[in-house]
């Protein structure tokens, strides 16, 4: 997408459960009036009184932090960028010492906005990376029957199952062997969670099908979207395309190059050091 971005009105949100994001907030928000970037000093919020007034919104905490942002604000249109306080930091730009770097490449609109692909569920779930399919219980494996557009594709005998985003592959999905994917592709990863068979393999469709998992078990289960939004449910679980797209500011450095975050971050590709 083109870098036009509406500072007019910046909210930053905070993760109160990570130590200093609150303080960081307002350091960010004292730094972009200062800069000339506001014609006022933004507001902070923290997670649970997130606004919908915003015309840009910037994420203090880890990767947690962004993905939540960027559910909510999908919804309202509006771009997130995130400041990495957490642990990995794979989705969030920029660390606490950049700030002075971040605010001028905003400046120079040294950066992009990337629409995300993101999944939606008839459980009114919505989720970036991943929705993961299982029991309530975690005692006993799961019979899970998978239909793609009503047609039976795959009885899965698994703990779970991942249904993830291009963004998502890097998530959950790789741990559980699933591949790489480009953000900027189209597509659905569908991943067995430790399944009890060698010919179980990991799958990708198109977008635009739509995917049904099916229960062989009178018992409950939950989908699970990015590891925070949890929903119950006892029968089948319809998984689609969300109409709406996430939108990630992106600074234009080498370090926001996929494959170099992919060599950093997760050590893609990194031959171990001799003895």
């Amino acid at each position: 997408m083109e870098n036009n971005l509406n500072l007019e009105n910046i909210v930053i949100i905070f993760n109160e459960d990570i130590e200093g994001s609150e303080d960081f907030a307002k350091k960010v928000s004292g730094a972009f009036f200062a800069h000339g970037l506001t014609k006022a000093a933004p507001g902070v919020f923290n997670m649970k009184n997130m606004p919908d007034n915003a015309t840009f919104t910037i994420a203090i905490g880890g990767d947690g932090t962004l993905l939540k942002c960027a559910r909510y604000y999908s919804g309202l249109d509006i771009p997130v960028f995130g400041f990495n306080m957490g642990r990995l930091g794979y989705l969030s730009q920029a660390l606490p010492k950049e700030l002075d770097y971040v605010i001028q490449k905003l400046k120079n609109k040294d950066f992009r906005i990337e629409e995300r692909l993101m999944l939606k569920s008839s459980t009114d779930n919505v989720a970036l990376n991943d929705m993961v399919v299982k029991k309530e219980i975690n005692a006993r494996t799961s019979v899970l029957d998978l239909f793609i557009n009503e047609k039976p594709v795959c009885s899965y005998m698994a703990d779970g199952l991942i249904i993830a985003t291009p963004t998502g592959s890097t998530a959950y999905a790789l741990s559980a062997g699933g591949p790489v994917v480009t953000p900027g592709m189209d597509c659905f990863l569908i991943v067995p969670i430790c399944p009890h068979t060698l010919t179980a393999r990991p799958i990708v469709v198109d977008s635009d099908e739509t995917l049904t998992v099916k229960m062989c078990e009178n018992t409950g289960y939950q989908i699970i979207s990015d590891g925070q939004e949890i929903k119950r449910f006892t029968k089948e679980v319809v998984i689609k395309k969300n109409k709406n797209r996430a939108k990630l500011l992106l600074l234009n450095k080498d370090k926001s190059d996929f494959y170099r975050i992919l060599r950093e971050k997760l050590h893609w590709g990194v031959a171990p050091h001799k003895c």
